[in-house]
């Protein structure tokens, strides 16, 4: 059994058991967050798409913690203007673990 969710602007395939790293949620650790955008549901045998979501399926997660990202550095640089421009950035992310699939 699975499922494909959309959070944050990104999809993501959900199996029971499941970790996955989400775009920040505003929710505290512990807590049972319900998405509810469900865009493919699967029990094995049957596979439900939905237009453009399932009816009635959710996908029941817990938050484990809130962390940041390896660090990436931004450096813009113009040629001959003597230009430089270094800047770093840790994108922030939840990390969930898939209790349920209710489809």
């Amino acid at each position: 059994m699975y499922a494909v969710f959309k959070t944050g602007g990104k999809q993501f395939r959900a199996e029971p058991g499941l970790r996955l790293r989400v775009p920040l949620l505003d929710a505290e650790a512990g807590d049972t967050v319900v998405f509810d955008d469900v865009l493919l549901a699967s029990t094995g045998e049957e596979i439900s798409v939905g237009a453009p979501t399932v009816d009635g399926a959710q996908v029941k997660v817990e938050v484990l913690s809130h962390r940041k990202d390896k660090k990436i550095i931004v450096f813009k640089r113009k040629r001959r203007k003597n230009y430089r421009r270094k800047q770093g950035h840790r994108q922030r992310f939840t990390e969930v673990r898939v209790d349920e699939i209710v489809l």
